[in-house]
C-alpha cells in the first residue's frame, strides 16, 4: 500500500476489558519527517477529534438482527471476567438455573455453541461492555 510515515495513536478506555486505536497515515510519498511537522502543528487537533470519534463509536448500538437482552448481556461479562455460573447466580441473586437458561437464550440469540463462542462473538458485534448511551 505503500505506506511509510504515520502515527498510531491509541485510546483511553472506561473499560479494562476494551481498547481502542486508530492508525493514521500519510499518503504515499509523503515522509516521516513531513507527518511530524504536520503533527507539531495539528496534532492536539487530531487527537481530540479522534477521542470524539472513539467515544462516540462506543456508544453506537449494534444493529444486527440477533439482540442480547440486558440480562444475556450481563452474564456473558461475567463469563468473560472468568466467574463460575455458581458465582454469577451468587453475584446476581440468582439460581445457577437462571444463570444457564440466560447463558443458553445468548448462545441461540448470537447462532453459536458454546458460551465461549458466545462471549467472542458478543464482544466481536459490540453486545457485551457496552456504554449505555442513556446512563
Amino acid at each position: 500500500m505503500n505506506v511509510t510515515a504515520g502515527y498510531t495513536v491509541s485510546f483511553r478506555s472506561i473499560s479494562e476489558r476494551t481498547k481502542g486505536a486508530i492508525a493514521l497515515t500519510a499518503r504515499p510519498g509523503v515522509t516521516q519527517d513531513a507527518v511530524e511537522q504536520i503533527w507539531a502543528q495539528h496534532g492536539d487537533e487530531i487527537i481530540v477529534m479522534n477521542n470524539v470519534m472513539h467515544l462516540k463509536l462506543l456508544t453506537l448500538p449494534y444493529t444486527g438482527e440477533r439482540h442480547l437482552t440486558k440480562r444475556q448481556r450481563e452474564v456473558l461479562q461475567w463469563v468473560g471476567d472468568g466467574k463460575t455460573t455458581q458465582d454469577i447466580a451468587i453475584l446476581l441473586g440468582l439460581t445457577p438455573a437462571t444463570v444457564e437458561k440466560h447463558l443458553r437464550l445468548a448462545r441461540e440469540a448470537l447462532d453459536v455453541e458454546t458460551t465461549a463462542q458466545a462471549v467472542l462473538k458478543a464482544a466481536f458485534y459490540n453486545q457485551m461492555f457496552v456504554i449505555d448511551a442513556e446512563a
